[in-house]
């Protein structure tokens, strides 16, 4: 539905997760009866719950925990982690900096170079401990680090940027070609973010694995006030799924996970996030209040120390239970916050649906008396 804007404009109606709702069945079942497992390409998950790959979210050790716990953690190989031999300090720093200089310093802190061989320590690390290895580098340095990347034996790889396309232009740089990048590659992709239909199909045709929805970052983004831009995440899922479904039928049956990455506060956010087409979600906020989270009860992304336009800021977030508390319970807090998964299984119970992917057809309405 489009709405006049003014006389030279118009612009389409869409839809963040506070404002939909799921609708109950006539069929209820017992939480324990329903599987939230997953799978992408050859790795099985028994939550469908990725830690994002941010310094404030992941590190080796967080990454290994949500492993064991059903999940992936992805480490940002741009991080802290990889420039840094001893980076515990540094995270201590960044905890402890006044409001007001935090951005500069955070700056300074993040010009220290990446470290190829912390790159493949780092991975080799988490390899060690036999879960799925997974690294996130950005668009910019994919070029630069993948093969050190890959040489050191990451399971899933992610591409993820606040904005990633399958054509990006450049009268300076040669850009990387995702399709001819994704195509040589070994490893499944997953890359994002993506925030429409058109753009998502074009990174679906590229081969990838997955398909990140939104713009990452959260509530530790500030990316709608520094560039104008926002994707209501409700409508971007969906949109995102129906390219997914079209692309199924034009590849002639291959399926591409989508994963939404942003606006994933709660686990209402969580159940919304699956009701509207994703296969599984990237959380940070939400991990990031873990009490044994790497920014102990602060929250960044890469955003937040970009050397030129920095769009995030270092936020309290608070710590509210152990990671594993977070996501299986009890929880010590009734607003959504600990116990994701057990409170998607309430739903899925409570709505009637035995697994995601029959979650994903539940009926959803506008809610238009959320809050805001």
């Amino acid at each position: 539905m489009e709405i006049e804007i003014g006389r030279s404009k118009r612009g389409r109606r869409v839809y963040a997760f506070d404002d939909i709702a799921v609708v109950p069945s006539r069929r209820t079942r017992d939480p324990q009866d329903v599987s939230v497992g997953w799978s992408i390409d050859a790795y099985h998950f028994d939550i469908p719950v990725m830690a994002a790959p941010m310094d404030s979210v992941v590190s080796p050790a967080t990454a290994i925990a949500m492993g064991r716990l059903g999940g992936l953690g992805v480490l940002d190989l741009e991080g802290l982690w990889t420039r840094y031999e001893n980076p515990e300090s540094l995270l201590q720093e960044i905890r402890e900096l006044p409001v007001g200089g935090a951005t500069v310093r955070m700056q300074q802190i993040y010009a220290e170079p990446i470290k190829p061989e912390l790159v493949t320590a780092r991975l080799a690390e988490i390899r060690a401990s036999g879960v799925t290895v997974a690294g996130a580098l950005s668009p910019q340095r994919t070029q630069e680090l993948y093969e050190t990347v890959v040489a050191a034996g990451v399971d899933l790889f992610f591409i993820r940027g606040t904005t990633v396309s399958a054509e990006h232009v450049s009268k300076t740089v040669e850009p990387l070609n995702l399709k001819k990048f994704i195509y040589e590659l070994d490893v499944p992709v997953i890359v994002g973010g993506a925030a429409t239909y058109t753009a998502a199909l074009h990174l679906m045709r590229t081969g990838a694995a997955g398909v990140l929805v939104g713009f990452g970052g959260g509530a530790a983004s500030t990316t709608r006030a520094t560039l104008g831009i926002h994707a209501p995440m409700a409508t971007a899922v969906a949109d995102v799924a129906g390219a997914r479904r079209d692309y199924l039928d034009e590849s002639g049956g291959r399926y591409v996970h989508v994963i939404a990455d942003g606006g994933l506060g709660t686990s209402g956010d969580i159940v919304k996030a699956i009701s509207v087409g994703a296969d599984a979600v990237m959380l940070g906020t939400a991990l990031a209040r873990a009490t044994d989270a790497p920014g102990g009860g602060y929250h960044w992304g890469p955003e937040a120390h970009h050397s030129q336009l920095p769009r995030g800021n270092r936020v309290h977030v608070g710590a509210v239970a152990p990671l594993e508390q977070i996501l299986f319970g009890p929880s010590p807090v009734a607003d959504g916050t600990a116990n994701l998964i057990g409170a998607l299984r309430r739903s899925m119970a409570t709505t009637g649906y035995s697994d995601l992917k029959e979650f994903q057809r539940i009926e959803v309405v506008v809610a238009p008396y959320a809050s805001h």
